[in-house]
């Protein structure tokens, strides 16, 4: 992707873009703010700043009072009313790459009390295993369970939360705990998660968090890799199926950065290449071999915005471009239980010797 490319896929994310600053996902579709942050960050990386603050102050404007947001927005109102904690979280990301970008400080003290009150709201739902619930239904009613994903995501934010609290100068002792939990719980309690493992986001997202890193992130990838990359073409959404898809493609591409393996990465983003349109958005996903567009003829925003990160990440060209590689963000409390020590066994003492009776 050249410099231009990558305008071109910002420009598409704008023709998106509602007056209000909602970004929908294609032309008269659903907005949620996770795929709604994701565009704003490419924005920024664009230096499409005036376009990237509607954004941010779109999700100022939406925020219900106990901090948490509706799954997905319409322009004539409510989609979905599930309450997703993920999504809850994410503007903690948005908000600390725009500061690293930008330096603006004001901007980042604007959208703190919306930030605070997303993490405090996310916070509420971690289990005692360190994993947090996924949502509630649209009634209130809380699901039990966690995702991978989800919380992998969310681990990702609260780093970024923090970040932006230190800088602000505000302590938030608790919000450390709650990453340090959480972190323990991705990298060692697999059975804390709900099994999805025929989801590439689950196979690549430990390691775009920052939870998983180093040998045990490379075995990750190495374990999986022929299950979910399709040789040529790019990431398969799901492992049962020959659906590339280019979000995930991208994302995969940023995990890949983070553990430094450079021309696996560049080759990923240039196999999926093939789902690019002449204007610069990218159909969402591409059947093989019929080469059918799934879902049909759509394009939409979040794919623009992964694949814009993604270029920003492999060409470090922003001062935001390390974000994924967990430059500048604070390391997790280490909760990682220290093995048990052996027993001591007792000296033996001979007749004779001193002591012995």
């Amino acid at each position: 992707m050249t410099a231009a490319d990558v305008m071109a896929t910002a420009r598409s994310i704008i023709s998106l873009q509602r007056p209000d600053g909602m970004i929908e996902w294609f032309p008269g579709g659903h907005c949620d703010p996770w795929n709604h942050v994701e565009a704003a960050m490419a924005l920024t990386v664009a230096g499409m700043d005036e376009e990237a603050d509607r954004a941010y102050q779109w999700l100022v404007d939406t925020q219900l009072p106990d901090g948490s947001w509706f799954n997905y927005y319409l322009a004539t109102g409510i989609e979905d009313a599930r309450l997703d904690t993920n999504v809850c979280a994410y503007l903690a990301t948005g908000a600390w790459h725009r500061y690293i970008s930008t330096d603006d400080v004001g901007g980042l003290e604007h959208l703190w009390p919306a930030l605070e009150a997303g993490i405090d709201f996310v916070l509420r739902w971690q289990r005692p295993d360190g994993s947090i619930r996924w949502s509630l239904d649209p009634i209130g009613y809380l699901e039990e369970y966690a995702l991978l994903t989800g919380s992998s995501s969310i681990y990702h934010s609260l780093r970024c939360a923090i970040a932006c609290a230190e800088r602000l100068g505000h302590e938030r002792p608790d919000w450390e705990l709650a990453a340090g939990r959480l972190a323990h719980a991705l990298a060692h309690r697999p059975d804390a998660f709900a099994p999805k493992v025929e989801f590439a986001m689950d196979w690549y997202y430990p390691i775009l968090s920052g939870a998983l890193s180093g040998e045990a992130a490379r075995r990750r990838i190495d374990a999986s890799w022929s299950t979910f990359v399709m040789e040529g073409r790019g990431v398969r959404c799901v492992s049962t199926g020959e659906w590339v898809t280019a979000a995930e493609t991208a994302e995969c591409v940023l995990a890949l950065d983070a553990l430094g393996m450079d021309a696996a990465a560049v080759e990923l983003l240039a196999w999926v290449q093939a789902l690019r349109n002449e204007d610069g958005s990218y159909w969402t996903g591409m059947v093989y071999p019929e080469e059918a567009t799934y879902p049909p003829l759509e394009r939409s925003s979040y794919t623009a915005g992964a694949m814009v990160l993604a270029a920003d990440a492999l060409s470090r060209t922003t001062p935001a471009s390390g974000l994924f590689r967990g430059e500048g963000l604070p390391s997790h409390l280490d909760l990682t239980e220290p093995a048990p020590k052996a027993p001591v066994e007792p000296a033996l003492r001979t007749p004779g010797s001193p002591g012995a009776s």
